[in-house]
């Protein structure tokens, strides 16, 4: 299985930048992409980007041209947030879409969530 820590988050005030980073661990065949979640108090949670393994990236409208995902290496990935606003406040988690070695499925692993807190 794979095991994902995050690290990164924290308080800052509006406009300013944080990033954020996951890394996995475990025994694994290969890590298919790599995403980044947020979950706000009493909402759902809800996609911020991906990445492949190939490094195609997608974006929520609401994080586009603010918010970059990115892989140094095949099991780690970065959310560089820039511009953060009140409403970027969540816990962010990470999420693995990997295959077990001789297992043609997916499977999906979730990070412990880490807290960003944007002040007006």
């Amino acid at each position: 299985q794979v095991q994902l820590v995050e690290s990164g988050g924290g308080l800052v005030q509006a406009g300013e930048s944080l990033r954020l980073s996951c890394e996995a661990s475990g025994s694994f065949f290969s890590i298919n992409s790599m995403a980044w979640y947020r979950q706000a108090p009493g909402k759902q949670r809800e996609l911020v980007a991906t990445i492949t393994s190939s490094g195609r990236t997608n974006y929520a409208d609401s994080v586009k041209g603010r918010f970059t995902i990115s892989r140094d290496n095949a099991k780690n990935t970065n959310l560089q947030m820039n511009n953060l606003k009140p409403e970027d406040t969540a816990v962010y988690y990470c999420r693995a879409d990997y295959r077990r070695y001789s297992m043609p499925s997916i499977d999906i692993s979730w990070g412990q969530g880490t807290q960003v807190t944007v002040s007006s």
